[in-house]
């Protein structure tokens, strides 16, 4: 019978995974290397919110762990989710090795279980090399400081702490819409890239889709809509508001795009 153990070692000797999670330790790095060569006033004559970041993420660790986070959840957190969800059925399609898989024999419901949950497993120690390296890489150049949000009253580090752990796991909640529709695709297709790319795609579609107000309220359905309600979480009093309906809205795509892979998984021929 295939393992959960069995299959972190499989995906943990691929190369994908070691350069996805190297990539998570070295972007935090990147980072603190460019605010070291930056002299401050690229990232002061600016403005907006990314800006005000910027500024106040040499502040302390709290600061720059959000930074990070900040320029991370846009693209790269994505991708690397639709990466881990994506490729993990497909792969093995494309490789005929899934039909040998269910073989063994190997029950298809328990197949799709240990693959997503693994999957998914990879995803949450992608984004806490990414937190915990910057947290700690920060913390080491700038100190143990108080959290300065642009948006809000400055929080203690004990306080800024649990502000920055609620923004990880709102973010986790968030992306295991991308990691669901990856793993859609990821059963319906025995290209790996298309799976990965077309989740990529459809919330790249949606973000852009969000940003069109003409749409209105509809615009509260999309997947993508609540992706900053984290914000909230940084003021004080929290607004957790927009934070609880992103939630339930992520939750809600979560169930329908597994309910839909575990339909078209157990009903379709496995040739490859």
């Amino acid at each position: 019978m295939m393992s959960i153990w069995t299959e972190i070692r499989r995906q943990a000797s691929r190369r994908r995974t070691q350069i996805a999670l190297a990539l998570m330790v070295a972007l935090p790095l990147v980072v603190l290397v460019a605010f070291q060569l930056d002299r401050g006033d690229n990232h002061r004559n600016g403005g907006g919110q990314f800006s005000q970041y910027a500024t106040l993420a040499t502040t302390g660790g709290l600061n720059f762990a959000l930074f990070t986070l900040l320029v991370s959840a846009g693209f790269l957190l994505v991708v690397v989710v639709a990466l881990f969800c994506g490729d993990t059925v497909a792969s093995e399609a494309s490789w005929g090795s899934l039909r040998y898989l269910l073989a063994m024999p190997v029950p298809r419901a328990r197949l799709l279980g240990v693959k997503l949950v693994v999957a998914l497993a990879y995803c949450v120690a992608a984004l806490v090399l990414l937190t915990g390296t910057a947290l700690a890489a920060g913390t080491v150049r700038y100190g143990w400081n108080p959290l300065r949000p642009p948006i809000g009253a400055e929080l203690s580090p004990a306080d800024g702490s649990l502000r920055l752990l609620g923004v990880v796991g709102y973010l986790a909640v968030t992306l295991l819409v991308v990691a669901a529709m990856a793993f859609l695709l990821s059963v319906s297709t025995d290209a790996a890239l298309g799976a990965v790319g077309g989740a990529v795609l459809l919330f790249i579609v949606s973000s852009i889709l969000d940003q069109i107000t003409a749409l209105g309220d509809l615009r509260t359905v999309l997947p993508t809509h609540y992706s900053e309600a984290w914000l909230g979480l940084l003021t004080d009093p929290p607004q957790v508001d927009d934070v609880v309906r992103g939630g339930v809205s992520a939750l809600l795509y979560t169930g329908l795009f597994l309910a839909l892979a575990w339909w078209r998984f157990l009903r379709k021929d496995i040739v490859s």
